[in-house]
């Protein structure tokens, strides 16, 4: 699965504005930034309490990212 799309489904899912929801995604030769986009009342849905969502998202897609033998970066932007 593209990282890309599986980072938009999963925000998609926890926002009350779905279609505020954007991942732009650079690929560099060992690292792939993903740069997740939501409405400002649902950056606290995608962050989480103590921001334990952000971190489940990170791990998952490193642990994807590592078979690829690449590095992953989610930045949240507000």
């Amino acid at each position: 699965m593209e990282l890309k799309k599986l980072v938009e489904s999963i925000a998609t899912l926890l926002v009350d504005s779905p279609e505020d929801v954007n991942v732009t995604q650079v690929n560099g030769e060992t690292i792939i930034v993903l740069e997740l986009r939501v409405a400002k009342s649902d950056l606290g849905k995608v962050i989480g309490k103590n921001g334990q969502t952000a971190h489940s998202m990170r791990i998952l897609l490193s642990g994807i990212a590592m078979k690829n033998h690449k590095k992953v970066v989610l930045e949240i932007i507000e």
